[in-house]
């Protein structure tokens, strides 16, 4: 039998192994190349500027991401992912520095984020507390401050530190802006003239309704969207949305909405030497609208522990008004508009954290900074709330170690058993955001930074130049205790120019408010508890 011959065969396949070798090469140096001249394209690009890395949009260049930094769930480009659980305990666990997310204190990120938010306040305080209080809400989101700074907060080594930071605008309580304000519209109108004529909190409340005022105006000239009064002791808990951000949550709210309420927290101390309430506190009773009626009802007693009302000062809450024409603020706690009723939400999550009585000082300084006498009826002249009237008494006519106890037993949760209660009906929360956040800026050398920076800029001229204007802003505060007189002329005028009834302009202002307490009618709504 004949053997087969299979060159015709093989021939064709020596003749394809070259082919088919050169193809493989091709392929390999194509596969080498082409990631190194995409990495190239890359380079160039971020070096240039060409490329915007998506990580580090709306942090300093250089800073990680901040946890939870996805798109809001209210947000029509949501993701609708959850952010770990861990977030906050990671950015406690932050690698060196501490706090790596914002290294510029500066905070230079540019005018054009959107909504642009601003914060006003009257204030008194020092550096120790106002630095934390600014820089915080830096953080979360504010652009720009409206600081009407008297007593300590005016003095030469607070302003120069304050002046120096970016988006920070001073406005000094002198006779000048007494006058000012004396001309103001709010001034001559009656909704406010309920807290004409009385001392300590009822007139801190009418210098923040007109400095309020001036702050709105300074708003639209700085292209402001929102704006927010807060005092330097509380700090908004922007939760409700995936971003710990106030902008995020700010964002996200209904084009038709004027004006957004934020429910205040209480804080609730578990110590007598608290020294910074920021970092020291991380307990606090929610408030009223935060909690189911017949969990709020049926734990009243164990959650006021004696004291006069279920939070020991304010239960309404703060707002945040969107700037638009006619706007005015309304007391403290609200805004009003001229000529509408504004559309309000009251948001279901976030709020605002009082840290109200949290250090042992807080109590005896409110005894240093008030003339009245320490009587039921006179007392009532000066605060508004009965909580304040009774620390004032006590702090003012008991001796130290009664005060000492007196503050242990109506201020400090000391009983463990109550307070484990509490939490677990979710009266009592544990809030450790502010805390973080504030620590982790403490320890990256923030604070330092800037009041380092404040004297390295500024020339010895300048130096002494703002120590003599801050001392006489300073002295003229001081010398300054009364308020303008009202004018009927003035009133009358407003009220013609806008062709309103005379019984609108009688609605009074809103003051702070305690929550709802106990009585027949509460107990009916909860079935008797």
């Amino acid at each position: 039998m004949p053997i087969p011959n299979y060159n015709h065969l093989q021939t064709p396949l020596r003749q394809t192994q070259p082919s088919s070798s050169s193809s493989t090469s091709r392929l390999l140096l194509l596969l080498t190349f082409l990631p190194l001249t995409l990495a190239a394209l890359a380079f160039v690009l971020q070096w240039r500027g060409g490329l915007t890395d998506p990580a580090t949009r709306w942090s300093p260049p250089g800073s990680y991401q901040f946890p939870g930094m996805e798109a809001s769930p209210l947000s029509p480009i949501s993701r609708h992912s959850t952010p770990s659980a861990s977030d906050c305990l990671n950015l406690g666990r932050s690698v060196t520095p501490s706090f790596p997310y914002y290294q510029d204190w500066k905070f230079d990120r540019g005018s054009n984020l959107k909504p642009k938010i601003c914060i006003t306040t009257s204030t008194s305080a020092g550096l120790e507390q106002i630095l934390p209080w600014m820089f915080y809400h830096k953080v979360i989101g504010v652009s720009l401050f409206f600081l009407f700074v008297e007593g300590k907060a005016a003095s030469p080594d607070v302003t120069r530190v304050l002046q120096s930071i970016p988006g920070v605008k001073l406005i000094f309580r002198t006779r000048e802006l007494e006058e000012q304000q004396a001309k103001s519209r709010i001034w001559n109108e009656t909704w406010l003239s309920g807290f004409f004529y009385k001392p300590c909190n009822y007139e801190l409340f009418v210098k923040q309704s007109l400095n309020m005022e001036m702050a709105i105006t300074m708003a639209r000239d700085a292209g402001v969207d929102w704006i927010i009064h807060l005092d330097t002791d509380e700090l908004v808990h922007p939760v409700g949305a995936q971003e710990y951000s106030l902008r995020q949550l700010l964002h996200d709210v209904p084009g038709n909405v004027d004006m957004v309420i934020f429910p205040n927290y209480e804080s609730s101390v578990e110590r007598d030497d608290i020294k910074e309430p920021f970092t020291e506190v991380s307990m606090f009773k929610k408030n009223f609208d935060h909690l189911p009626k017949d969990t709020y009802f049926g734990m009243y007693k164990e959650s006021t522990r004696g004291n006069p009302n279920y939070f020991l000062t304010y239960g309404n809450g703060k707002s945040a008004a969107r700037i638009q024409d006619h706007l005015r603020p309304n007391g403290a706690h609200r805004w009003h508009n001229y000529m509408k009723t504004p559309n309000e939400i009251k948001l279901e999550e976030a709020a605002v954290l009082h840290y109200t009585y949290a250090k042992f000082s807080d109590l005896t300084s409110r005894r240093d900074r008030c003339g009245c006498k320490p009587t039921k009826d006179d007392v009532k002249r000066c605060f508004m709330l009965e909580f304040d009237r009774t620390a004032f008494i006590v702090a003012s006519t008991a001796t130290q170690e009664e005060i000492v106890d007196w503050y242990r037993e109506h201020v400090v949760w000391g009983d463990k058993d109550v307070k484990i209660k509490l939490l677990k009906k979710g009266i009592l929360t544990r809030i450790n955001a502010p805390k973080v956040i504030i620590q982790g800026l403490r320890e990256s050398g923030v604070f330092e930074s800037v009041i380092a920076s404040a004297s390295e800029t500024r020339s010895k001229e300048k130096f002494l130049s703002s120590i003599s204007i801050s001392s006489s802003n300073s002295s003229k505060a001081v010398a300054s205790q009364s308020l303008p007189s009202r004018s009927n002329k003035h009133q009358a005028t407003a009220r013609k120019a806008l062709g309103i009834e005379p019984d609108e302009w009688h609605q009074p202002a809103v003051p702070p408010q305690s929550p709802p307490g106990i009585d027949v009618e509460t107990l009916n709504l909860v079935g008797g508890i």
